[in-house]
């Protein structure tokens, strides 16, 4: 009995497993279409049934994906919120917290890849040309601040509720303020800068200007 529990308890799981990853790869293969549409159109004259025709799909298995045509685009930046924030809690325990945060959006910085920074900057163009999908980047980064906000709390070694840790708040959003600073500087310069290092010079250009009002230099 055993044997024939772990048995079907194997077999229950490897489904859902198989399920997750075939939906992983159409929502991919329905966004490289998307992108090529938008490219080619615009954002907003391209419609959700040409970019289903064009994946071989209809129109309600394209919702099965995507809840809208926006979610296309901005689908990755809520998944980008929890992976900044695991990489932020694996960072070493003494380094600085405004630190650990530079060296936690490096998630970010990874996506783009100098070689070939056409598909980057083509998402960022969208994300500022189109006033809808600039709106929903604002809530979905806003969304980021409720999971650092806790770890950097705790880096400070503040008592408090996270919530009301007005240092830990402060810090996130100044740090977040950085990252849309620079990647609009890329954007402008279609690129040929990389963002991490225009990253690094937003967060250390705050970093410099704090330690001299500190030291009242």
């Amino acid at each position: 009995m055993v044997e024939t529990s772990r048995t079907s308890s194997a077999r229950g799981t490897a489904p859902t497993s198989l399920r997750e990853r075939t939906r992983a790869a159409m929502r991919a293969e329905v966004s490289e279409v998307a992108f090529r549409l938008f490219a080619e159109q615009g954002f907003d004259e391209t419609t959700v049934e040409q970019i289903a025709a064009e994946a071989g799909l209809s129109r309600t298995t394209f919702f099965r994906y995507f809840g809208t045509k926006e979610e296309v685009v901005l689908g990755k930046f809520g998944e980008f919120g929890h992976e900044i924030a695991a990489s932020l809690a694996a960072r070493p325990a003494d380094e600085r917290p405004w630190d650990a945060l530079r060296r936690a959006f490096d998630v970010v910085i990874t996506q783009t890849d100098p070689a070939e920074p056409e598909q980057s900057l083509s998402l960022m163009r969208l994300l500022s040309d189109a006033c809808a999908l600039t709106t929903r980047q604002w809530e979905k980064t806003q969304g980021w601040q409720s999971m650092l906000v806790p770890e950097i709390s705790r880096r400070l070694g503040d008592s408090r509720e996270p919530a009301d840790d007005l240092r830990a708040r402060a810090l996130v959003a100044s740090a977040i303020a950085c990252l849309d600073a620079a990647t609009d500087a890329w954007t402008a310069g279609d690129g040929t800068t990389p963002l991490s290092v225009l990253l690094d010079r937003a967060m250390g250009t705050v970093s410099e200007l704090s330690e001299e009002n500190l030291t009242g230099r």
